[in-house]
């Protein structure tokens, strides 16, 4: 499973909700938080004219992405002598947005430090910078102070909603610690249910992963089968056909593929090729010969012994051994053993092309490495019986019956060879003394002519 290990450094929303909290400040009106919040805040506190108005100068520099000049004019503001702990901290916020923006998070976060360290803060603000610490700390890759960070968080925030879980998992997820994604990422579902917001896929992908990393693939298979459901990709399929193999559920596994195939999802030599060896597998061997010869033929899947030979047992069990030469004759002319031409001998010996099953025994036996080297001299001694070359045959059989299995079937055809012989023996001497009594006949009716 690809999950990304980063986390963007756009985060959103990140800081926007706490910037302006000085906004209204010059008319000393009172600040809201949003409608969900149950948090309290306290009553805005003033903020000097001259604050205010070099707070506004360094927004529109920002505004004019101009960093440096902002982060000057706020740098000069600080000072914790002159400034109320309120004025404070309205600059710190500012100053850390100011360097969030310039992608400087090791500084941002340094301001949000000193900014939680306020006494006077107010909640919502506190609360708003210590899930944008969370966040920060998450990009810097220090993972385990944002998982500390993010549940002093959960602790401000009564009513959470799901996308803090989704960014717990994720911290658990990079700090390796797969089994505690599950809660934080299955409450966020929760949460987004009861809230009638759509539970998002890569929600799922969290979840899938926890799973898989957990080995429980029963869960994965159920997850991306919710997955499927809603979001139809090639990888999901791939993924539900290795949830199906390692369950031990190999019956599915076919129709995981094959949808896959249906949907014009597979495009890799590899996928078309396991594709039809899970049609053999389900007895449908047309099937796996037809894809294999097309994806071949189109290039898609390689051309090399092992495909060869895949093609050619789906050929051979489709019943189409003739269709099946073409691809044991390429097979055989990579092979460096002698084990595909025992193949290809065979098939033609079955079709009955007794000159070219020798031909492929000899090759066969020649090139060596056989696993059964006394099989191949019964497909070589019957394929000369059927040529009627009957002392060579006996010549093969009798080398097979040197290995004890091969001593029986290598007798009986011995046995037949010779009934064979002595049966054309008979025959020929029947013949010829059918034609020395015809001759004599003839003989005798010349001379009764004659008389």
């Amino acid at each position: 499973m690809n999950t990304d290990r980063g986390i963007s450094l756009k985060l959103g929303v990140l800081l926007l909700a706490g910037l302006l909290a000085f906004g209204n400040a010059a008319a000393q009106k009172s600040t809201r938080a949003d409608k969900d919040d149950k948090t309290k805040t306290k009553q805005a506190q003033a903020v000097s004219k001259e604050v205010y108005e070099r707070i506004q100068k360094a927004q529109e520099m920002v505004d004019a992405e101009n960093y440096k000049a902002a982060l000057k004019t706020l740098k000069s503001l600080y000072n914790p002598d002159k400034l109320t702990e309120y004025e404070q901290a309205n600059v710190l916020n500012y100053l850390g947005f100011v360097y969030y923006n310039m992608e400087n998070m090791k500084e941002a976060i340094g301001i949000y430090r000193k900014l939680l360290a306020i006494p006077s803060l107010e909640p919502q603000m506190a609360k708003q910078t210590t899930f944008t610490m969370a966040q920060l700390l998450t990009v810097e890759e220090q993972y385990r102070e944002a998982l500390t960070t993010l549940d002093k968080w959960f602790t401000l925030e009564p009513n959470p909603g799901p996308q803090p879980y989704i960014l717990k998992a994720q911290i658990h997820y990079n700090l390796s610690e797969y089994k505690a994604m599950v809660k934080p990422v299955e409450t966020a579902m929760e949460v987004a249910r009861s809230r009638n917001l759509p539970v998002k896929e890569n929600w799922w992908g969290l979840l899938n992963f926890a799973y898989y990393s957990l080995e429980n693939y029963a869960k994965v298979r159920d997850i991306q089968e919710v997955l499927l459901e809603n979001w139809p990709r090639k990888r999901y399929w791939l993924s539900l056909a290795g949830a199906f193999t390692e369950l031990g559920e190999d019956e599915k596994l076919i129709y995981a593929y094959d949808a896959a195939f249906t949907q014009d999802m597979l495009e890799q030599g590899k996928e078309f090729v396991t594709m039809a060896q899970l049609y053999l597998q389900a007895e449908v061997p047309y099937k796996a010969a037809k894809l294999l010869q097309e994806k071949m033929d189109a290039g898609i899947v390689e051309k090399n012994e092992k495909n060869y030979r895949l093609l050619s047992q789906s050929w051979m069990l489709a019943m189409e051994d003739n269709k099946a030469i073409p691809a044991l004759k390429s097979a055989a002319s990579l092979a460096k053993n002698g084990e595909v031409d025992a193949r290809l001998a065979n098939t033609y010996l079955n079709i009955g092309e007794y000159g070219e099953c020798v031909t492929a025994t000899n090759t066969a036996i020649r090139k060596g490495g056989l696993k059964s080297p006394d099989n191949i001299q019964i497909s070589l001694g019957m394929c000369l019986y059927n040529l009627h070359r009957y002392n060579e045959a006996k010549a093969a059989f009798h080398k097979a019956a040197k290995t004890p299995r091969s001593q029986r079937t290598s007798g009986q055809w011995i046995r037949v060879i010779d009934a064979e012989i002595e049966r054309n023996r008979q025959i020929r001497l029947a013949e010829e003394a059918a034609r020395k009594k015809r001759k004599e006949i003839d003989e005798r009716r010349a001379k009764s002519g004659r008389a």
